[in-house]
Formats: C-alpha cells, sequence, structure tokens
C-alpha cells in the first residue's frame, strides 16, 4: 500500500512540471501543422493563378520557390523547437525524481513499518501523564512532609524541579526550585528559577531579573552560562524602560 501511495504522490507532484512540458509540445506541433496547411494552400492558389493567365509562369516558379522554402522552413524549426522542448531526456530527468526520492527513503525508511495511528498516541500520551501527574504528587506530599533539616527535601525539590520543566511545566517547576533555593542558595538553580519564571510568563518578570542579577553575582567567572543570564538580564531591563 506505500508503494501505490508513494507513486501516487510522485504523480501529483510531477504533474505541475509535466502538464505545461506536454502543452507546449502539443501547441509547437499544431503551429506546425498550421503553417504546413498555409502554405500547401499558397501552392495550389498559384497553380489556379497559372492556370487561369493571372500570373506568367516565371512569377509562378518564383512563387512556387518562395513558397517551399517557406514550407522547408515551417517543417525543420518547429521540429528542432519540439526537440529542443520535449527532447525523452526531459522526460527521463522527471522520472528520475521520485526514484531519487524513494532511493534516499530507503537509506533511513521502513517501509513495512506499520502505521501509528494518532489517536492510540494520544491516549497512550495521556495515560504516562496522568501516571507521571500522580508520582509527582505523591513526590510533593512527600517532601512537604520531611522536616526542614533533612538533606533529601533539597534534592527532592531540585529532582521535581527538573521533572516538570521536562514537561514544560515552568511555573510548577520554578515552585519547586523556589523551595530548593531557600533551603541553600545555588547561582546555577538560581537562574534555572529564574529561567522557568520568564518561560511561565513569557518575560522576564521583575522576580525573575532579581534573581537573574542574583545568579550572576555569585556565578563563577567561567560559568556556561552567564551570557545566557546577562542577555535576559539586558532583556528584563530593556522591558522595565519601555513597559
Amino acid at each position: 500500500m506505500i508503494w501505490l501511495s508513494i507513486a501516487l504522490l510522485s504523480l501529483l507532484a510531477l504533474t505541475p512540471a509535466a502538464l505545461p512540458l506536454w502543452r507546449r509540445t502539443r501547441l509547437i506541433r499544431d503551429e506546425r501543422s498550421a503553417a504546413l496547411a498555409l502554405h500547401e494552400a499558397q501552392l495550389s492558389e498559384i497553380d489556379r493563378d497559372l492556370a487561369i493567365g493571372l500570373i506568367a509562369p516565371t512569377e509562378h516558379d518564383i512563387a512556387r520557390l518562395e513558397i517551399q522554402r517557406r514550407i522547408l522552413t515551417a517543417d525543420t524549426a518547429p521540429t528542432e523547437a519540439r526537440d529542443a522542448i520535449a527532447s525523452p531526456l526531459v522526460w527521463v530527468g522527471l522520472g528520475i525524481i521520485p526514484l531519487a526520492a524513494i532511493g534516499l527513503y530507503l537509506t533511513n525508511g521502513v517501509p513495512n513499518l506499520p502505521a501509528q495511528p494518532l489517536a492510540p498516541r494520544l491516549v497512550a500520551q495521556h495515560m504516562e501523564n496522568t501516571r507521571n501527574d500522580g508520582v509527582l504528587a505523591r513526590l510533593r506530599q512527600t517532601l512537604a512532609q520531611l522536616p526542614d533539616t533533612d538533606p533529601n527535601r533539597r534534592q527532592g525539590y531540585l529532582l521535581l524541579g527538573q521533572a516538570e520543566a521536562s514537561r514544560a511545566h515552568y511555573a510548577e517547576a520554578a515552585e519547586a526550585w523556589n523551595h530548593a533555593l531557600q533551603i541553600s542558595f545555588d547561582p546555577e538553580v538560581a537562574a534555572r528559577t529564574a529561567e522557568a519564571m520568564t518561560r511561565a510568563n513569557s518575560h522576564v518578570t521583575p522576580d525573575a531579573l532579581e534573581l537573574f542579577r542574583k545568579a550572576l553575582d555569585a556565578a563563577p567567572k567561567d560559568a556556561p552560562w552567564r551570557s545566557s543570564v546577562q542577555a535576559r538580564i539586558a532583556q528584563g531591563e530593556h522591558d522595565q524602560d519601555n513597559p
């Protein structure tokens, strides 16, 4: 079934290129036929004029020679143009395009792989999200019950923030990382928290800007994320100056 689909798609993709080429070939052939018919009618006309004495034999020969020259021109010139435009090489080139596309597909594609409908994948994704929500809810509840002196509490909030950020739940990630910062300040975690706050609000908020500045002040000189934090600070200051 997939090969039939590929053939139909190839035909559909090549139609815009093949149709004008076919029309042009047909137009040239029609123009050639019309020109030859006209010149043949002219030959018949001068033969009739000679027969009834309207033109002299010398004039008839000259006119006949000129019309024959035009017939040769009309018979050869369009043929050359037609051969140049509708050359078999052009059609072969059009046929090579889908073959090359299939070859590229076979280098990495798996044509025998069954299709994966969207609806079952959405259901599976929803079930996975539901399970993750339950796991993170239990983790959040467990962390809330841990004493402030428990060293696992800060690590748990860090993991919770990473899990929420991986699901693009940036507000929840910022909240979890804020809990970790309250236990122990870390400039990299502060930068992540400010970035999550920025993404959650789609702009650099005043709280995020302040946290970015704190992270930059405490960051090591060789921290790889310094430049991105500086860019966020500049963005936040610009937003404050141009509300």
